[in-house]
């Protein structure tokens, strides 16, 4: 498939973004974790014992989103929260961790995906502008 050459970044943002979901979505049916819920539970799985504030400044998403998705993630068992003082620390489970494991494996297979028609140089610019575009706009 060819693109026009004059086609705007924010389509292919989509693009690109739609296809590793449906990618990540498939290979998470088995374990009931959609792409919405996965970024919370490898996040508190880099980093035991976080707090819910904690989370939602990392992954750059409102409180109120993350504590509706960490209900959801510990109803499935996948983690803990543990009151502490003002604050809920969250802890990934046994069963949690298995799947985040998972998770980082299919990005990783992801990565080989979207990397073949490409250089290693090339992925590793394209890496980089990404992060520097997202990093401008928050």
């Amino acid at each position: 498939m060819a693109f026009d050459k004059d086609i705007p970044t924010s389509p292919l943002v989509s693009l690109l973004y739609r296809k590793q979901t449906t990618y990540i979505n498939d290979k998470l049916k088995d374990d009931n974790l959609s792409s919405g819920l996965y970024p919370l539970l490898i996040n508190v799985y880099k980093h035991e014992g976080i707090s819910q504030e904690e989370l939602a400044s990392k992954i750059h998403v409102n409180e109120s989103t993350v504590t509706r998705n960490l209900n959801k993630l510990e109803k499935k068992g996948l983690i803990t929260k543990t009151p502490q003082k003002r604050k809920k620390i969250i802890n990934v489970t046994p069963k949690g961790g298995e799947i985040a494991q998972k998770v980082l494996d299919y990005d990783e297979k992801w990565d080989e995906i979207i990397q073949k028609n490409l250089t290693q140089k090339e992925f590793q610019d394209f890496k980089k502008l990404l992060k520097k575009i997202c990093e401008d706009l928050i």
